[in-house]
């Protein structure tokens, strides 16, 4: 049977909100969940986004801003 449209299966992702510091912020970047973990837990997060980072700025033609804190989304 399908799915209903707009059901995930959750944990595929987990979402971190990014500042910079420059002071901006991006919120829900995406870390695929199989990254995460083990005796490192979100550290690995920061090499996914720095990479995601890269990848966006070489696509707009600027230089990428250098991560000055990353925590998960809902996190306070």
């Amino acid at each position: 049977m399908a799915r209903k449209p707009g059901t995930r299966t959750g944990g595929e992702f987990v979402l971190f909100d990014v500042i910079y510091e420059d002071g901006s912020q991006r919120s829900n970047r995406r870390v695929p969940a199989a990254m995460l973990g083990g005796l490192d837990e979100d550290e690995p997060a920061r090499a996914v986004i720095e990479e995601q980072d890269r990848d966006i700025a070489e696509k707009s033609g600027r230089p990428p801003l250098k991560i000055k804190t990353i925590k998960r989304s809902g996190e306070k």
